[in-house]
């Protein structure tokens, strides 16, 4: 796959707002009642396989309770017995991932996921009773969840696994058939995941396609699509669902905001920051993207970092501090870098050794202090080991800072004043909240997982991601008793208009 398609899978170059152009046809007055399924670029695999699932779905448009079940629990068993597999995978993708890292963050929580989903499944998918007004009495209404029919699912791959799975658990429990293209940097665990699913899902079911370019599935006619990636290529990817008026959930980046409180425990803070910055080497869409810290208290939190970055990581060539994923990945950030500290940033390296190292693609952890917004590493997501830090004197300065960028993905809030804690929550917007912690709100299974605004639209996990993969379909049954008002209306019609006028209850 070429570099147009790099970009257009949106996460070769993270939170940085690509231009990115993608020819497709629409036959915007055909008053065909039938889908029409040729309208993106010809002969393509990936328009074969969406036609046969499309097909699928108009033979059978309910796949019942037993076959969600059973479907889930193969993706189950499939982590399941081939966890090294799927770890040597990802980690020859990455040139160097911890087998350990893609246990904790992407196999388990993809699974518990599962096993959350299954256990509630048969509730979720019950019809809804619903209030009927007492102008209709003896009728019913009731809410049906039903599948829209084929879920189109592009992940990145910084999370090649977990990102593209569990968008698929909420699809899937919904009841839709899912085609899946995979980033171009994890091609490798594509393939793995093809010849897995294939020998075990039904293709008519779950599709997965190694090697389809993004022109060639984000202009297809999905009645649902899950995007993963930079904002830039959020927008082409949402303008492509327009022209089938495709919904779209669309998961972002941004940069997600750190706070820390002049009164809590910064070896605490520091510990928790330095986990959820250093995972994956800052590859992470919730990633603390940068720090405010009370004046006065900025030496002391570096110098906790550096003693517990240490302990962790005795250089930056351990297995256990993952590569940057591709070259220029890597120039971008030390590019981030250098342009920092030409505008006379401070930077504190937090491990000795080199700050790079090339063959390796890894880059020493460190913080950037006196930043200013001019720099690159406040305009853009850094997507890596680096943590600018700001300085402030009241909460007031923060949540105005905050408030003049973009709403973010994540907020980290490190306080034990639900006063302070109240006053972020009341006065600023985000995606989702972690308080005294980082990122872990992510691996809450019973909350829902979104951004908001350029960080996105639409969520997944729990309940929220099978309504948000479901057409909650309205059914009003009318009673045989029902009395109906119509014409000629009279006086009839005056008295009761006159009561639904004066009484309240009457609803």
């Amino acid at each position: 796959m070429d570099s147009h398609t790099d970009q257009c899978t949106g996460m070769d170059r993270p939170g940085v707002g690509t231009t990115i152009h993608m020819s497709y046809c629409c036959e915007e007055n055909s008053m065909s009642t039938q889908p029409v399924y040729n309208e993106a670029p010809s002969g393509g695999r990936a328009l074969a396989a969406f036609t046969r699932l499309k097909e699928a779905y108009h033979r059978d448009p309910y796949i019942d309770y037993a076959t969600r079940r059973r479907t889930l629990k193969t993706i189950e068993r499939i982590l399941l017995e081939n966890d090294d597999a799927l770890c040597e995978a990802i980690s020859g993708d990455f040139g160097n991932r911890s087998y350990h890292e893609s246990r904790i963050l992407e196999i388990a929580p993809t699974v518990m996921g599962i096993r959350y989903t299954l256990k509630r499944l048969k509730r979720w998918m019950k019809p809804q009773k619903r209030h009927v007004s007492i102008l209709f009495m003896g009728g019913k209404n009731s809410v049906i969840p039903q599948a829209k029919g084929v879920a189109g699912i592009i992940s990145p791959w910084n999370y090649p696994l977990q990102l593209a799975l569990s968008p698929m658990t909420s699809a899937i429990a919904a009841g839709n058939r899912v085609m899946l293209k995979m980033a171009t940097n994890s091609q490798g665990l594509c393939r793995l995941l093809h010849t897995l699913f294939t020998e075990k899902i039904p293709e008519e079911i779950v599709t997965i396609l190694p090697g389809i370019g993004a022109n060639e599935f984000s202009t297809l006619p999905f009645d649902h699509m899950v995007f993963t990636g930079s904002p830039g290529v959020g927008r082409t990817i949402m303008s492509n669902a327009s022209h089938h008026l495709t919904p779209v959930t669309l998961e972002l980046g941004g940069k997600s905001p750190t706070i820390l409180d002049n009164r809590y425990a910064i070896r605490t803070a520091a510990a928790r920051i330095m986990y959820a910055k250093l995972i994956n080497s800052g590859q992470t869409c919730v990633a603390p993207d940068y720090l405010f810290i009370p004046e006065g208290r900025v030496h002391q939190f570096i110098g906790a970092c550096r003693s517990i970055v240490q302990n962790r990581y005795p250089d930056i060539m351990t297995k256990d501090y993952t590569c940057i994923i591709d070259q220029k990945s890597f120039e971008r950030l030390r590019s981030t870098l250098e342009d920092a500290r030409r505008r006379n940033a401070d930077i504190i390296k937090l491990l000795p050794g080199d700050d790079f190292n090339e063959g390796g693609r890894k880059i020493c952890p460190m913080i950037i202090t006196n930043v200013t917004g001019e720099m690159r590493i406040m305009q853009n997501e850094i997507f890596g080991p680096l943590l600018p830090i700001i300085t402030y004197r009241h909460p007031e300065e923060v949540i105005e800072y905050i408030n003049r960028h973009e709403r973010p993905l994540a907020l980290y809030i490190y306080s034990n004043s639900r006063k302070f804690q109240r006053t972020i929550l009341q006065n600023t917007l985000s995606g989702g909240v972690t308080i005294n912690d980082s990122a872990m709100h992510v691996a809450q299974h019973d909350i829902p997982f979104g951004g908001i605004g350029n960080s996105g639209m639409g969520q997944y996990h729990a309940y929220e991601g099978f309504l948000e993969m479901s057409k909650l379909r309205p059914v009003f049954r009318q009673s045989s008793m029902a009395i109906s008002v119509a014409p000629p209306y009279g006086t009839a019609f005056d008295r009761i208009y006159g009561l639904v006028k004066r009484i309240r209850w009457l609803s």
